[in-house]
């Protein structure tokens, strides 16, 4: 018998969690990122749903969507046609979900919205700027998500305040009370400051004479730095790709391991090509994702190991990308 939910922490783990809770009448949960499920850094048991993160060493459930996921269940000689729940490469795991309960019981039509918002941010699948710069209930909640202004504790409450919101109410309710509101405000302000910094921390490389990928190295700050990526294509909308590169912090201490992200920019969507930000992280080993976003990690020794590591890992992706 399940008794917890463990999910991502973004709008997608969110969305996946308030489905979860519905069908499953569930109301204990946790929010973590894929790291921690990688490195066994999180406990789950038979008694565990598990949303939108890596299969892990026990769950009663799992939903999830990335193709390295299951690449990785290959490699641990896993089935995933054995493992309660359902994998599908679809635009979110909340998708996953829906489709997997709609087929057992009756849902709320508001998860209909809900689930559509979800494939649209997380698989970032807008037609052009201006649809990613409307404001709709699902941009509003997840910018309350991405606005750091509160302690970690306070964030748990409120991501489990959401979940039971987004069960229970249509989304464009959810995203017009007080306190999400205040939250968006905050983001707003938050997004001006990110955009700021994005102008400092910005390059190309010398070997990219198109200027296709933005360089977004934020590993010279000494404290974390909390930046979108996808910020970064309305200083340069003619980009295809953004490259974000920041040190691994344990707490507020920077550690020399570096976080390597990369997405799409929305030139790319409805165009027909052969890029896969996710094949590039597999392909160096180093982490996973989406054919249009994804994220890895590589350790290094020390600062002076980081620095070669770093310029040499830009190189690779960057060869990459070109050869795709």
């Amino acid at each position: 018998m399940v008794k917890r939910i463990v999910t991502h922490y973004d709008f997608d783990g969110i969305a996946s969690a308030a489905i979860c809770s519905m069908a499953l009448n569930l109301k204990h949960y946790f929010f973590t990122g894929p790291r921690t499920i990688i490195e066994a850094k999180v406990t789950t048991t038979v008694n565990d749903v598990v949303c939108d993160l890596p299969y892990p060493l026990e769950c009663g459930l799992w939903f999830d969507h990335h193709e390295g996921n299951l690449e990785d269940l290959r490699l641990r000689g896993l089935d995933v046609n054995q493992i309660p729940g359902c994998f599908d490469l679809k635009a979110s795991c909340s998708r996953v979900v829906y489709n997997y309960f709609i087929e057992q019981k009756t849902l709320p039509s508001h998860f209909e919205q809900l689930v559509s918002e979800a494939d649209k941010i997380d698989g970032f699948t807008y037609k052009d700027i201006d649809e990613w710069r409307k404001e709709t209930p699902g941009k509003i909640i997840d910018g309350t998500l991405r606005t750091q202004q509160r302690s970690a504790k306070v964030s748990r409450q409120y991501m489990a305040h959401l979940v039971n919101l987004l069960r229970d109410c249509p989304i464009k309710k959810v995203a017009a009370r007080p306190e999400v509101r205040e939250y968006y405000e905050q983001y707003l302000i938050d997004e001006k400051r990110m955009l700021d910094q994005i102008k400092k921390d910005a390059s190309f490389l010398p070997q990219d004479t198109g200027q296709e990928l933005v360089v977004l190295d934020q590993t010279p700050h000494k404290k974390r730095s909390h930046l979108l990526k996808h910020l970064a294509y309305l200083l340069y909308p003619k980009a295809l790709a953004v490259l974000g590169i920041q040190n691994v912090y344990q707490g507020d201490l920077k550690t020399n391991n570096l976080c390597f992200s990369m997405s799409l920019s929305l030139n790319m969507s409805g165009n027909r090509h052969n890029k896969n930000v996710g094949e590039i992280m597999r392909t160096l080993n180093i982490g996973d994702g989406h054919p249009g976003a994804a994220a890895g990690v590589i350790n290094c020794s020390n600062k002076s190991d980081m620095i070669k590591t770093k310029q040499d890992i830009i190189n690779k992706i960057f060869d990459l990308w070109r050869s795709q």
